[in-house]
This record gives structure tokens, sequence and C-alpha cells, in this order.
């Protein structure tokens, strides 16, 4: 099943969820993205046929390896966006805001071109002072 935008961005929430808490329901994914209890409920059962993740009898959802893999996936790209945005003189919320459209759409070329990038600059613009943490 090939994932979508929506499907990498509830499977990056139930990871930052699970980093907070130790039980993830779809209530707290719906209160966290503000999308209703159907709109979650739908995505839940698409993501649990494709083997993204588990849920138990008491509602608590699991990622499995691989949606454990996709989230992983995602959210470095988002952090790894935001930092180089935040390091050219972008706004955090903007920075965050923006991460969070171009993490789903850049090439796993670009992403390590930005990666590579943030590693060379984002350290020597820290040790001068003008990088941002």
């Amino acid at each position: 099943m090939a994932l979508l935008e929506s499907g990498e961005m509830y499977l990056e929430t139930i990871l930052i969820l699970s980093q907070s808490m130790t039980t993830v329901r779809a209530i707290n994914i719906g209160e966290y993205m503000g999308f209703s209890k159907p709109s979650v409920s739908r995505a839940m059962g698409l993501l649990k046929k494709g083997g993204y993740i588990r849920v138990d009898g008491g509602g608590a959802i699991t990622l499995t390896d691989a949606g454990r893999e996709v989230a992983e996936k995602i959210y470095d790209r988002h952090t790894t966006i935001t930092r180089i945005l935040e390091n050219l003189g972008v706004s955090h919320d903007a920075a965050v805001e923006d991460a969070c459209k171009m993490e789903h759409y850049i090439s796993e070329e670009t992403f390590t071109a930005f990666r590579r990038h943030l590693e060379c600059f984002g350290k020597n613009a820290e040790k001068e002072g003008n990088g941002k943490k």
C-alpha cells in the first residue's frame, strides 16, 4: 500500500505522541491534528489494513515496524528541514509550517543534500554564533 501525504502525517503524529504519552488513542491523534473523529477512524482503518499500525482491544494505537520506519523518516525530514530554514533566517513558526509541507515531496537526493548542507554549514554557523538550535 503506497502512503499518501495524509497517511505519513498520521504516522508522524503517532510517533510524536508516543514520545510523550504511554498510550496513544484516536482521540489524541484527532486533537493533535485538529481532525474529526470519523476522519481519524477512517485513516486508522486504512493504516491498520496497510500494516502500519496495530490497535489493541482498548483502542491503544502502536506503530508496526513498517509504520515506525515511515514515521521516523518523515519526522527526520521535518526536523532537518526546519533547522535548515531556521538557519536561513526563517522564523520558527514559518519554518515548522513550511517543513511540514516540504517533507512529503522532496526527493531523497534533495533531502540528502539538505542534510549534508546542514552538517557542514549548520555547525559552522552555530560555532560562529549565527546558527539556531
